[in-house]
């Protein structure tokens, strides 16, 4: 797991929340839905840089809380009629532990 780095554990994060985590990417915000699936994108909204781990989560969504821009969790892509990308990194949950993998942005 040399490319993978330990960000904490799911239990800090509150369900339809986020938290973020300083790379040297960049600030990358790590969600858990209500289902606790784990997402991480990079935590800059793609019309003007909003910080979307301070968004209202729904489903596998996340709203802006600038400008209300929709950004889905899963692709990072805007919602329609918006267009826009944010990058997403995988991320997974192993023994109740998270773990970023930041050198293949996706």
């Amino acid at each position: 797991m040399s490319d993978w780095i330990e960000i904490g554990r799911i239990e800090d994060i509150p369900r339809q929340g986020a938290r973020v985590v300083a790379t040297p990417a960049g600030n990358v915000a790590i969600f858990r839905t209500l289902n606790d699936e784990i997402f991480a994108v990079r935590d800059l909204c793609p019309h003007k840089g909003g910080p979307l781990s301070q968004g209202i989560v729904c489903g596998k969504r996340v709203a802006c809380p600038l400008h209300n821009w929709v950004i889905d969790l899963a692709s990072g892509d805007a919602a329609p009629p918006d267009e826009g990308r944010t990058a997403c990194f995988p991320v997974k949950l192993e023994n109740e532990r998270l773990w970023l993998q930041l050198d293949r942005p996706e």
